[in-house]
């Protein structure tokens, strides 16, 4: 007779257990998305190349990214070696990112707007063995081969009868790549920051990250393998990559590529019902510039089922606009170091919660801190720090950065927060960004948010400059919109019966556009420079 008796075991009889496991019981495996899919589901649809016209299906993916996986093999390029892309948005990624994923070797993906001698620092910091470029670029890549010590360079010409990269893959046609044993903890990429001081940091992306936050994000997001997701945000940033491409193609779901971000291109898409879209990610300034253009109140925005918002505060207008025309946007928090996705705000609440970025994601803790490390209370600014296993591990060759970015297993984020009583998350602004007026601390996107209640306002930002009397005060950098004019009065008399008077901009200046990164964030260090000085203080 079997003996009933459960069996509790105690605290030696489970390091036993432990002891006696099978090898490979440690650190999870980190598993192939892209061969399970092509198992699964190999003729559905998992990229859509709109700068060339093309369409793969996952079995197709496969084979461009174990042809890539045999390239690199083939060239000596194996575990923990780094390969560069310098290209503009194609399916190139994500060839590249699961070949890595095969041969344990890790992408750096590269700004395609930096400067030569930008990237020569970035190269030099990474040292590539490979670096695969656009054919628009090959002077730069024929420069920095040579100046970074590069082995090897492939270029992609896509428009033209002979393209290198395609020969490439085309050469090793069938040849099976051999596989090296990955965990979660390996590195798979590596972003580089803009940086706030100095030179860029490289941000190690593991295996790991990549799933938590495909796990994080693609619940909320409602990501299945019937999304089709619009990505117009440069994929060598982490919005790109991972805000929702790589949570779509871990689902089984497509990824419609746009090679730039055109405003009236992208509301085209969205209402074109051949092309499927239900999901789409932006930083702010997309959807402002969408929502200021003439097809925008006749385009059918009926089928999007997410419009997913983030890098930056959002103004309340913007979000408005958006919301009159039936699309709630899901606000969300998330940085390069996070992979990104950390909190976020589900679409039900965008209304009632309108300016909140949400509260933490499943598998993400966070705290806001004052000076002192103590939480603070309700409605208290203070720093946003997060956990999980969503954190990068650290900077690339930078242990005293990583020193400095943690306190113990908490990432300091650098974003001043408040949380309400409900627990939502109000992202007041970076703390690089706060200036000091007569004492009281100035969040500049609180006044960004008026301002943008201007009609005449087509774009804003505020920066703190010296002022004789308060220390600092604030100077309103505005693009107007066509044939609108506006003078400082106009803006004084708005801005007092909606802030306290610290907070008003002591004055304007008008340009024709504001200076911006590739994603659409407004680059305040330029205006910084621009309006106050080379020596200007906190330029990032």
């Amino acid at each position: 007779m079997t003996d009933s008796t459960a069996f509790t075991p105690t605290p030696d009889d489970l390091t036993a257990m432990r002891a006696a496991r099978p090898q490979g019981h440690g650190p999870v495996r980190a598993y192939d998305w892209l061969a399970h899919h092509t198992l699964q589901r190999p003729h559905k649809e998992a990229v859509r190349d709109l700068g060339t016209g093309r369409r793969f299906s996952y079995a197709d993916l496969d084979r461009r990214a174990e042809a890539m996986a045999a390239q690199l093999t083939a060239l000596g390029i194996g575990r923990g070696d780094r390969v560069a892309l310098l290209a503009h948005n194609g399916v190139e990624y994500f060839d590249l990112q699961f070949a890595c994923a095969r041969t344990g070797s890790i992408a750096v993906l590269l700004n395609w707007r930096l400067t030569v001698s930008e990237l020569d620092y970035i190269l030099n910091d990474s040292a590539p063995r490979l670096l695969i470029h656009d054919v628009s670029f090959t002077a730069a890549a024929e420069d920095l081969k040579t100046r970074c010590g590069i082995d090897h360079l492939l270029c992609i010409a896509a428009d033209a009868e002979l393209n290198p990269y395609e020969t490439a893959l085309a050469a090793q046609a069938g040849v099976r790549a051999p596989r090296v044993a990955l965990t979660h903890d390996d590195v798979v990429t590596i972003m580089y920051t803009s940086g706030t001081t100095g030179h860029p940091k490289g941000a190690m992306i593991t295996h790991g990250m990549n799933f938590w936050n495909a796990v994080n994000l693609g619940f909320p997001a409602r990501v299945t393998p019937d999304t089709v997701h619009l990505n117009v945000l440069p994929l060598f940033h982490t919005g790109g990559l991972n805000c929702y491409s790589n949570p779509v193609l871990h689902a089984g779901g497509t990824v419609v590529i746009l090679k730039a971000f055109d405003p009236a291109t992208a509301l085209a898409l969205l209402g074109d019902a051949t092309q499927g879209i239900t999901h789409f990610f932006a930083v702010p300034a997309p959807y402002q510039f969408m929502a200021q253009h003439p097809a925008f109140a006749e385009t059918d925005l009926s089928r999007l089922q997410v419009a997913g918002v983030g890098g930056a505060p959002c103004a309340l207008s913007i979000m408005e606009a958006w919301a009159n025309r039936g699309v709630l946007m899901a606000q969300g928090f998330g940085m390069t170091e996070t992979s990104p996705a950390c909190i976020g705000l589900n679409p039900d609440d965008a209304l009632r919660k309108i300016g909140s970025t949400g509260k933490a994601f499943l598998h993400t803790e966070m705290r806001i801190v004052n000076e002192a490390g103590e939480d603070c209370g309700a409605d208290e600014i203070g720093e946003l720090w997060v956990a999980g296993p969503n954190i990068t591990p650290g900077y690339w060759n930078r242990p005293d950065a990583t020193a400095a970015a943690f306190e113990g297993r908490w990432l300091k984020t650098g974003d001043a927060a408040r949380m309400d009583e409900e627990g939502f998350v109000y992202i007041v602004d970076r703390w690089k960004d706060m200036y000091i007026s007569g004492g009281e601390n100035v969040y500049p996107a609180e006044v960004e948010n008026v301002l943008y209640q201007l009609p005449q306002v087509a774009e804003a930002a505020v920066i703190g400059v010296p002022h004789p009397r308060w220390g600092e005060a604030g100077l309103a950098v505005l693009a107007l919109k066509a044939g609108a004019e506006i003078d400082l009065q106009i803006v004084l008399e708005h801005c007092l019966t909606r802030l306290a008077k610290f907070k008003v901009p002591q004055d304007i200046a008008i340009v024709a556009a504001l200076p911006r990164n590739a994603t659409g964030k407004v680059l305040k260090r330029e205006l910084r420079v621009q309006f106050v000085g080379a020596n200007a203080p906190r330029i990032s």
